[in-house]
């Protein structure tokens, strides 16, 4: 069993460490929500594997699909907030935008 999901779960490792990487290193908004979207996708990863080797495999599959309901509402809130921010500072640098109270 062992054998037969460790290139599932390499793969879902590599696919977090890099939508982590994107996330800590880059300072575009919307690349910053891509590097979420790749982690959220490597729990995708994670659920499908396990549940092909559970009994009962709707388990695995449900979640994934919350986990990608989730994720779809999680981009479409975070892309307006982007955009309302690029509306009205007029950029989506990170660093720059240091006066949100205004």
């Amino acid at each position: 069993m062992i054998n037969n999901i460790l290139p599932y779960l390499v793969v879902s490792g590599l696919l977090f460490a890099i939508g982590f990487a994107v996330v800590v290193s880059k300072k575009n908004l919307i690349l910053m929500l891509m590097g979420v979207e790749l982690m959220l996708n490597a729990v995708n990863v994670n659920f499908a594997a396990f549940s092909r080797f559970d009994p009962d495999p709707a388990k695995g599959q449900m979640f994934s699909v919350f986990v990608m309901i989730i994720a779809a509402a999680e981009i479409a809130v975070g892309l307006a907030i982007v955009l309302k921010i690029r509306r009205y500072y007029h950029e989506i640098d990170p660093e720059k935008l240091n006066n949100l109270r205004d």
